[in-house]
């Protein structure tokens, strides 16, 4: 990319970031998804957590982890941990696949479900885990896996 093209990017991030601070996040999936690819996508795996308040609006955007081509190394206990020491009602994860491949792993799955066990336990919502890759978002809620 031209420096010219990454302030570009830079700045739709921060036009995004700030429209899904101040707009309902599920009353506008597409902005999600939007907000997802540009925040995530990369050479390397990344995973985030969007933390979410009651209605559904973002608290904070936080990068849990960075990895590599092909693993980005997930804490469970530390993602619900951060979502209690926020006051989040909801949570929606997003990583990236640097494949290209959206397709989700068994470790993917398992690691949600992790999730998701916690979120339920300690009366949280988990809304979706989406994952990106080149040029397109996977939704686990729209496959039926959350």
């Amino acid at each position: 990319m031209t420096p010219q093209e990454e302030t570009i990017i830079l700045n739709a991030r921060e036009i995004l970031g700030r429209y899904l601070s101040q707009n309902p996040v599920i009353g506008s999936w597409q902005a999600v998804r939007d907000y997802c690819a540009l925040t995530v996508r990369g050479p390397v795996e990344r995973f985030h957590v969007l933390y979410l308040d009651r209605k559904n609006r973002i608290i904070s955007d936080e990068r849990m982890a960075v990895g590599t081509v092909d693993h980005v190394p997930v804490y469970p206990r530390e993602v619900i941990k951060r979502a209690l020491m926020l006051n989040a009602s909801a949570l929606i994860l997003i990583h990236n696949h640097p494949s290209g491949d959206p397709s989700p792993s068994e470790a993917d799955l398992s690691m949600t479900k992790e999730i998701q066990k916690g979120c339920k336990y300690l009366g949280l919502t988990l809304h979706d885990h989406i994952i990106v890759g080149a040029g397109t978002e996977l939704s686990l809620r729209g496959l039926g896996k959350i």
